[in-house]
């Protein structure tokens, strides 16, 4: 029987199938012919704010909005859509911990004509700013028991009040990083560096490390953790930032080759004025196209040109005046020690609202960008079969960013409230990173065997490190394998860490 029905009908067992869309189609297509009626009847309604939007409103000052439409208009759609009565419109927040809206309702008979001839009616409220960030104010009107109707939304977006001290904290930065920079170039020592350029290898594994891996890891971390794309902007900056924080004291702890990673300190310092800029023009681009941001090229080229002028001073102190180089060196040791603990004081101080924006992904994130920077770093190095003080010496220097030159470009290159909301993303990497190398320390303490293969009686510590601080002059004499070494064979280098 199946046979013979399949000879006689070729679409059998489909037939059924399409009798009953042959009946049905028609019925679909004009359910959505009505749908699409009825959403483009409801969005042909002319309402409008004013202003079209609440833009840099202070953290609790309000700032009033008028909501505009046609009365008539508006109860005429309700019956055609046989909606319940528009009463009262609602004003509704997206994030109330941003801003908030009073009066939240207001009842319709409560508008008053524009009286511009337009035939357009009003009712205001207020926007009150409550912590820094976006949202969102929508219009909406309950059309039934169990919904409401959206009419339109208003972006809006809230700043701190920017005072003495919040100036004060921005001057700082900067002068730290330009202090640094200038004893950098006075300290450096070339003939160190082509020694260690001689087997380029190392500093090519750094080099990559540094500006590809990091870039593109927080990158990821950042699309991964975080959804705010203002934050993501301030984790992909720090990932582009150079080496810096107290990376050479770590290498030089842990047992690394200090050598190599004042070389690759300096490299990354010098390719900073270029790498820095070119990740943030290529693919920071797709985050300031998510954050709805402007590239800004004059002021990246301008941060950039910043860092070379007091780089290029400290060279030439150094060459036309090695005496002043040496007594500079000496007295911005304390000088900067001392900028350092002023920039921490006001930085708790005036950013106590940092602590309010870190969300287990915002730490997640400051910890895993350092964390996989030490094992992407030195994984790398080992796979490629490098002495253990080189893989030591590349996984710190990858790991560990300049997190006070990543706020400088922070704020110097973003608007409000961007340049404050993306400054937590860098804080938290620097709280987080030296949380591996310490316990790393603590295992060679309490173990007695350093990564170097000698025992701890053995190994002689080169540096003076006086205070622990996080601006430290580095001046050895001895190598960490004992081989001799001149006074000047080792770099003095200031570190900075935020």
């Amino acid at each position: 029987m199946e046979k013979l029905l399949g000879k006689m009908c070729p679409l059998w067992p489909f037939h059924i199938f399409l009798l009953y869309l042959a009946i049905l189609g028609p019925l679909l297509f004009a359910s959505f012919g009505v749908i699409g009626a009825a959403a483009q009847s409801m969005s042909s309604c002319n309402v409008s704010f004013e202003p079209e939007r609440v833009n840099q409103v202070k953290m609790g000052d309000s700032q009033v909005v008028d909501f505009k439409f046609n009365k008539t208009e508006v109860i005429e759609q309700a019956k055609l859509l046989g909606f319940d009565p528009v009463t009262e419109f609602e004003f509704l927040v997206s994030d109330s911990y941003i801003a908030y809206v009073t009066p939240v309702k207001v009842p319709l008979d409560n508008s008053v004509p524009i009286g511009d001839g337009s035939g357009l009616d009003r009712v205001s409220f207020n926007v009150t700013g409550n912590f820094l960030g976006y949202t969102e104010v929508c219009a909406t009107s309950r059309i039934s028991k169990n919904a409401s109707e959206v009419f339109q939304c208003m972006p809006v977006s809230v700043v701190r009040e920017s005072g003495v001290l919040d100036k004060a904290f921005t001057y700082s930065v900067a002068a730290l990083v330009t202090v640094i920079y200038v004893n950098m170039g006075a300290a450096l020592d070339m003939r160190t560096i082509k020694e260690t350029i001689k087997k380029p290898w190392g500093p090519a594994i750094g080099f990559m490390s540094q500006f590809i891996i990091m870039p593109l890891l927080s990158f990821g971390i950042a699309k991964l953790f975080i959804s705010l794309a203002a934050l993501q902007l301030g984790l992909f900056i720090t990932g582009c930032s150079p080496g810096g924080g107290a990376s050479n004291i770590w290498t030089l702890t842990l047992g690394g080759n200090l050598d190599l990673s004042i070389t690759m300190t300096t490299i990354s310092t010098f390719s900073a004025f270029v790498m820095m800029p070119l990740w943030m023009l290529t693919l920071g681009s797709t985050i300031f196209k998510d954050a709805n941001l402007t590239v800004p090229y004059s002021k990246i080229a301008t941060f950039a040109g910043c860092l070379v002028i007091p780089l290029a001073i400290g060279v030439g102190i150094q060459y036309k005046w090695p005496n002043v180089a040496k007594f500079l060196v000496k007295i911005l040791k304390p000088f900067a020690v001392f900028l350092i603990v002023f920039i921490i004081i006001f930085a708790v101080y005036t950013n106590l609202y940092l602590f309010q924006l870190f969300t287990w992904q915002i730490l997640m994130a400051g910890m895993l960008l350092p964390w996989l920077g030490y094992i992407l770093g030195g994984g790398t190095a080992w796979l490629l079969k490098q002495e253990w003080r080189d893989v030591i010496a590349i996984g710190i220097e990858t790991g560990v960013q300049n997190t006070g030159l990543a706020i400088f470009a922070l704020r110097f290159s973003l608007p409000q409230p961007e340049a404050d909301l993306t400054t937590a993303l860098p804080v938290a990497v620097a709280m987080m990173t030296p949380v591996l190398p310490a316990v790393l320390m603590l295992y060679q303490k309490y173990s007695g065997v350093q990564y170097t293969g000698m025992k701890k009686e053995e190994h002689k510590d080169p540096v003076q490190m006086g205070g622990g601080s996080d601006l430290t002059v580095l001046a050895t004499s001895n190598s960490a394998n004992g081989s001799s070494q001149t006074p000047q064979s080792k770099a003095l280098l200031f570190n900075n860490k935020f």
